[in-house]
């Protein structure tokens, strides 16, 4: 069988801007000086001139230009690669929502501009909020959050004005055990104590689990719906009456939404809160921290706690309002990450209602796609239809061959495919979640597919090659415990 391996080039090694450096190299020249000199004394008297010459490395332009770009050619990126990243929904972001965010009427926007010069803006920004609104199926939302988890947070902080409002004492939060990891930890920053929640042999919430953890001392339960693990909870309607029925509230982390978009709204599944991360559903840029934005979004006994300021339309004109008294404040600089929300406006008007109903079917129908075909070489955790994302597992493999999900992911590098998620949700032994978003077309998928089949091929025949794997990337397997416990940022010269 020939392999990824044999057919991929060789890398070559690529040194440090710091060793391609000579004494005297220049990158600019600058003119001479047009000023009389004015001498260092001032400023050695200030103390502001450095005792030793910087350690910068000295190297043309050319040199350095060549340099950088052959990095850049090393790096997996969403317009270069496949990302099957499971949860993350890595979908491409279309060229015309960055063309739209650098338009100089937007990404030249002050932020401290007074109303009257920014109506514009702020008409954006009242329009997203009703698209999202209906979208979700929400009263009201705030598009202060700048990401996913400060959504989650945010949302939280609404949860515990709300029962402070009603002199109730609320102090647990539960997040099922198949939750993202950001749940739990959302939960324990704003001050509750966490209770995990069992799932049932489908995946699904165990409803008697429910029952035995809900009581007057618990503010919400916190639910991705479809979970982690790709399913529909077909239980929601049941879920939300009795958290309702104990007074709780019921929290929907939006950050599966791409699989229901257009097709049925947390509002209508019974949810109180829900955030959502623009740049997973909405395609705006994705990964490295930033920048983001996690809308968060209420029914309408939870609007006056929504963060200041609202963008309200008021005789024709757009207001910023702040009088607002029972709001948690503001949790953002500023009105957000306003440029991610730009990107999210001009997708959502690209689109439309139906072309947004199309993006949740063609995830859909791209996931099972690949369900199906790989599910008869690979365990599967839940054999059952799968929303946008499934979850696959090394267990049979490990057992009989000892490769694991890691050597399967990292064999993937060789084919220039990114790894899909591994080891999450932490419910699966040796998971491995795929997510192929519904951007990518079928010859796509079915190289993934063809790269799948052969490492699973290759995990009997030769299992110390994959365990080996990468063997084509510019460093082979790296000790990624040891890294991440002796971190060495700094180059010292030998």
């Amino acid at each position: 069988m020939t392999t990824a391996t044999e057919n991929a080039p060789q890398v070559a090694s690529e040194k440090l801007i710091f060793e391609m450096g000579r004494p005297g190299r220049r990158g600019v020249m600058p003119p001479a000086q047009e000023v009389p000199d004015a001498g260092t004394g001032d400023l050695t008297a200030m103390g502001m001139l450095r005792k030793d010459v910087p350690g910068l490395p000295e190297a043309s332009e050319l040199d350095v230009i060549r340099h950088f770009t052959r990095l850049s050619q090393r790096n997996f990126s969403i317009d270069t690669n496949f990302y099957p990243l499971g949860s993350c929904t890595m979908k491409y972001n279309p060229k015309v929502n960055e063309l739209v965010a650098r338009l100089p009427g937007l990404a030249g926007l002050h932020p401290m501009a007074p109303e009257a010069s920014v109506q514009g803006a702020l008409q954006l920004i009242y329009d997203l909020e009703g698209y999202l609104r209906s979208a979700t199926g929400m009263d009201r939302l705030s598009l202060q959050p700048a990401a996913g988890e400060h959504g989650e947070f945010t949302a939280l902080l609404i949860i515990a004005a709300y029962y402070k409002k009603l002199g109730q004492r609320r102090t647990k939060v539960l997040v099922p055990d198949s939750a993202h990891g950001t749940n739990p930890s959302s939960a324990a920053l704003a001050g509750f104590k966490v209770v995990s929640i069992k799932s049932g042999a489908d995946g699904a919430v165990d409803l008697n689990e429910l029952d035995k953890a809900l009581g007057d001392d618990v503010a919400c339960l916190m639910l991705t719906n479809p979970s982690t693990l790709g399913l529909f909870e077909r239980d929601i309607l049941e879920v939300a009456k009795r958290v309702h029925a104990a007074g709780a509230l019921l929290y929907y982390d939006g950050a599966n939404l791409n699989a229901t978009l257009g097709l049925v709204r947390p509002g209508d599944m019974g949810f109180d809160l829900v955030h959502l991360n623009l740049h997973k559903t909405f395609s705006t840029p994705h990964g490295g921290g930033g920048p983001g934005a996690g809308p968060v979004g209420v029914k309408k006994h939870l609007v006056p706690y929504l963060p200041s300021p609202m963008v309200e339309l008021r005789d024709g004109r757009y207001v910023l309002d702040d009088d607002r008294p029972e709001s948690i404040g503001q949790v953002r600089s500023f009105w957000g990450n306003f440029l991610v929300l730009v990107r999210a406006y001009a997708f959502i008007r690209a689109h439309g209602a139906e072309g947004l109903k199309a993006i949740a079917q063609h995830a859909v129908l791209n996931a099972n796609y690949l369900l199906s075909r790989l599910k008869g070489s690979y365990d599967v955790a839940f054999d059952r239809i799968c929303m946008h994302e499934f979850v696959l597992t090394a267990r049979g493999i490990k057992v009989t061959t000892g490769v694991r999900a890691l050597d399967i992911a990292k064999r993937l590098l060789d084919y220039g495919i990114h790894a899909p998620t591994v080891y999450f949700p932490l419910i699966v032994e040796e998971a491995m979640m795929i997510e192929p978003t519904e951007t990518e077309s079928k010859e796509t998928l079915d190289l993934f597919v063809d790269a799948m089949l052969e490492i699973a091929h290759d995990a009997t025949e030769r299992p110390d090659f994959l365990k080996a794997a990468p063997h084509t990337t510019p460093v082979s397997r790296l000790d990624e415990v040891g890294a991440a416990r002796n971190l060495d940022l700094a180059w010292h010269p030998a």
